[in-house]
């Protein structure tokens, strides 16, 4: 029979692991410490990841092809192709890509800006992450490239977490010119996620096929998935809500994702990191990002090889 000093040393042990492991559970939602210019160029891997998605879906070419030194070296985007877009919207998706350029160039001329990242846009990243966005694996699998409903519900994922992540940035900066130069890449991130968002509204109730499920339920389960991985509240909503989340709790359209008081929400640079990385941990890159993002703020939470 164990003794019960070895009994008492066996549940201090088991009280500490317990402990260690609440504390590894707990999410930080807090503010991230960092300088002006490390908080602008960590949103410059958004930038990149839209500036790709936006002039590859509408021309079937990328950065490469209209800033080439904007990328400083870094590789080119995996997966990322010509979406079969209809006229309208192709024209809307190749307007934001010329935006996305003059976002970078207005960061790294403000900051000197990072290296591109290493970008997974391809199908499979899109379709495991609606795989996972649903709970189980849609048959056949995900192709945002496929059609213009398609690559709207995938480009719902993005602008949006470069919008949050703004209205996160401009309260931390201490430098009346950057806060200027993120008020300004706000404004342009909001107009593009407000037309995505009508977008999809517009077809709300249209079944996307061959699923046989709706656009509103598409972007509900995103919503309700980017908000699991960043682990900090209710930040995201689909474009149909309950009455309880829209606004004034009058009406349940949602054609723009606010908080209670209609102002929009705000996310630190580590939720941003859970998401875009699809794992839920700012440690572990995947997802958009197989290697990681670029910058020091992103550098900083990598797990040693």
């Amino acid at each position: 029979m164990a003794s019960p000093l070895l009994f008492s040393a066996f549940l201090f042990i088991l009280t500490l692991e317990l402990k260690a492991s609440q504390v590894i559970a707990a999410p930080d939602c807090g503010p991230t410490q960092a300088t002006d210019v490390d908080r602008i160029r960590f949103a410059q891997n958004l930038e990149f990841l839209e500036a790709e998605y936006f002039l590859n879906g509408a021309l079937g070419r990328g950065l490469d092809s209209f800033a080439p030194s904007f990328a400083k070296g870094g590789p080119p985007p995996i997966g990322a192709k010509k979406a079969n877009l209809d006229p309208l919207v192709a024209k809307i998706i190749e307007e934001f890509g010329y935006e996305e350029i003059g976002h970078l160039r207005a960061i790294i001329n403000a900051t000197g800006g990072i290296p591109r990242p290493l970008l997974d846009l391809s199908t499979q990243t899109f379709a495991n992450i609606f795989n996972q966005a649903f709970g189980f694996n849609l048959t056949p699998p995900f192709d945002p490239y496929l059609n213009t409903i398609n690559y709207l519900l995938a480009g719902y994922l993005i602008p949006y977490v470069g919008l949050v992540g703004y209205v996160g940035t401009i309260p931390e900066l201490t430098s009346s010119d950057f806060r200027r130069l993120v008020a300004g890449l706000l404004g342009v991130e909001a107009g593009q996620d407000a037309v995505l968002r009508a977008l999809l509204y517009e077809n709300a109730n249209k079944k996307v096929l061959p699923y046989n499920i709706t656009v509103a339920e598409f972007t509900n389960r995103t919503a309700e998935f980017k908000n699991r991985l960043a682990m900090c509240g209710i930040k995201d909503k689909g474009i149909i809500v309950p009455l309880s989340l829209g606004a004034e709790n009058l009406t349940n359209t949602n054609v723009l994702s606010a908080n209670e008081d209609s102002l929009s929400y705000s996310r630190t640079p580590l939720e941003i990191l859970r998401i875009v990385y699809g794992t839920g941990s700012e440690n572990k890159p995947g997802g958009f990002y197989p290697n990681g993002a670029g910058g020091n703020i992103a550098r900083r939470y990598l797990s040693p090889a």
